[in-house]
C-alpha cells in the first residue's frame, strides 16, 4: 500500500501537480492543477499507482472483475495498467459523436463484470456516461475506480468507487477569485476547452 504522501510524491516527480492560476474545463479557477497524462508516461510510475490502487480495493471486488474498461483518451493508459495489475484485459468507450461507445471491434459478453478506470474523476459526468454506455453493450459494471478523485465528495455512482488519492483543491468562479490568485496570469491547461 502506498500513503498518500508516496502518491503525491509520484505526482510532483513527474510535474504533474501544477501550481499557478489555471481555468478548469468546468470554467472554475484554481491555484492548482493535476496533469494527470503527465504521471502516466512513465510506464514504471504507471503500473506502481495502477497496483496500488488494486491492492487497495476490497479482496471481493477485485476477484469479481473480468475486464477493465476505460473512457478514452484521458482513462486508456490507467485503465490498461488497471487491467494489468488486476490480470484482466482491458478495452475503451470513446465518443466519435458526441456519446460514449464501444469501437474498434471491442465487445463485452453479456454480464461479463466490468471495472470503469479513469485517471481523474471530477464531476463523475463522464465517468456515468461510460458506465451507462458499458451497460448498453451488455456489461456489468461492479466498480469504479480512479487514480485521483478530484471531486471533494461531489460525484456520485451507482456503484462502488475507489479512488487511490482524494485531492481536494479549492476552485472558484472567475468574478470570486481570491486575491493572490487574481494576481497570476491564467492557464488553460488539459484537453477541454473552459466551459
Amino acid at each position: 500500500m502506498m500513503s498518500e504522501e508516496e502518491i503525491l510524491a509520484e505526482f510532483r516527480a513527474a510535474d504533474a501537480l501544477l501550481e499557478g492560476h489555471f481555468i478548469l474545463s468546468s470554467g472554475l479557477h484554481s491555484g492548482y492543477y493535476l496533469e494527470c497524462a503527465r504521471v502516466l508516461m512513465d510506464p514504471m510510475r504507471a503500473a506502481r499507482l495502477a497496483s496500488a490502487l488494486a491492492a487497495a480495493m476490497p479482496r471481493d471486488v477485485r476477484s469479481k472483475i473480468e475486464i477493465v474498461v476505460s473512457p478514452a483518451m484521458g482513462g486508456v493508459i490507467a485503465g490498461h495498467e488497471m487491467a494489468r495489475a488486476l490480470g484482466v484485459e482491458a478495452l475503451f468507450v470513446e465518443r466519435p459523436s458526441g456519446h460514449f461507445e464501444l469501437r474498434r471491434g471491442f465487445r463485452l459478453g453479456r454480464g461479463q463484470k466490468v471495472l470503469l478506470m479513469e485517471d481523474v474523476v471530477t464531476t463523475g459526468l463522464s465517468s456515468n456516461e461510460a458506465i451507462a454506455a458499458v451497460e448498453a453493450a451488455g456489461g456489468d459494471v461492479v466498480a469504479a475506480a480512479a487514480l485521483v478523485d478530484r471531486s471533494a465528495g461531489a460525484a456520485a455512482f451507482s456503484v462502488p468507487f475507489y479512488p487511490l488519492l482524494r485531492l481536494t483543491v479549492p476552485a472558484y468562479p472567475p468574478d470570486a477569485l481570491p486575491a493572490a490568485l487574481a494576481a497570476l496570469p491564467p492557464e488553460k491547461p488539459g484537453s477541454r476547452a473552459a466551459a
